[in-house]
């Protein structure tokens, strides 16, 4: 018997229900380390828009409330305008704190649930860190840009959007590159400290690089930093097949607190 988005939900929620202040949590610091440049609410629902940028996080619906599944498909149509004026197919992103409701209606009309990720979580306040060299984090955030886009091999349009997202992270954040001399950036990881909380984002290592010890010195690095900032649980987000970093994150003892994925319509339809 195939498994539904329905099943899927159902599962997660006997999972996470209890967990669902973490959730809102982690949810709230995921939205102030990565912000969209257009933030809107109908309802508990947060409508994420960003002109410059396709990123999924940047660009979707986000439901905050499991109890709030009214009007559903007048929801949906108006969520779908705003995003046809920013030149983007509309895009749910589903969390435990979505209603099961919008998740059932979203099946049913032929939606497609894709790139499911894992949201983790670590005990940092009493992490034993590997004793790796430590890199000091850099605050420019034209440097830390230039490298992302060079390791992820994005296209250099991107980088007014990307410097824009930066800069307008709120809580302090520290901007990690580590750069080969005459060769460029090798790796590259962004770590934002909020209260107790330091969000792992944008970790990367350039595929010349790779298994080289290069992920865990420069993860150690920045969480070294945040915990010394008197964080005291680390978190990241990763997708579910991204197996080597997966790897990595367990061997620094972060495990599974909730998943997400998203939702879209085919053109089609």
């Amino acid at each position: 018997m195939a498994t539904t988005g329905a099943d899927i939900l159902l599962k997660q929620m006997k999972i996470s229900t209890s967990n669902l202040p973490l959730v809102r949590r982690l949810e709230a610091v995921g939205f102030r380390a990565w912000p969209a440049a257009s933030v809107q609410y109908d309802g508990s629902w947060q409508v994420r828009l960003t002109a410059g940028h396709p990123s999924k996080r940047l660009n979707s619906v986000v439901p905050l409330d499991p109890s709030d599944h009214r009007d559903i498909r007048i929801r949906l149509e108006k969520a779908r305008k705003k995003f046809a004026a920013y030149g983007r197919p509309l895009v749910v992103r589903e969390t435990p704190l979505a209603p099961q409701a919008l998740v059932q209606e979203l099946e049913l009309h032929g939606w497609t649930r894709f790139d499911e990720t894992v949201v983790m979580t670590c005990d940092l306040a009493n992490l034993e860190l590997p004793d790796t060299l430590d890199h000091l984090p850099s605050h420019d955030v034209g440097r830390f840009v230039d490298a992302s886009i060079a390791i992820d091999k994005a296209e250099s349009i991107l980088k007014p959007a990307l410097a824009e997202i930066v800069s307008g992270i709120k809580p302090p954040c520290g901007l990690f590159v580590i750069e080969r001399p005459e060769e460029g950036p090798a790796a590259t990881v962004l770590c934002v400290q909020d209260n107790d909380l330091a969000g792992v984002m944008s970790l990367a290592v350039a595929q010349a690089y790779r298994r080289e010890g290069l992920g865990t010195e420069i993860l150690a690095s920045a969480l070294r930093w945040a915990r010394m900032r008197s964080a005291r649980t680390a978190w990241l987000q990763v997708g579910v097949d991204n197996a080597a970093a997966l790897s990595l994150y367990d061997r620094f003892g972060f495990s599974e607190a909730y998943r997400y994925a998203y939702w879209r319509q085919d053109l089609a339809e």
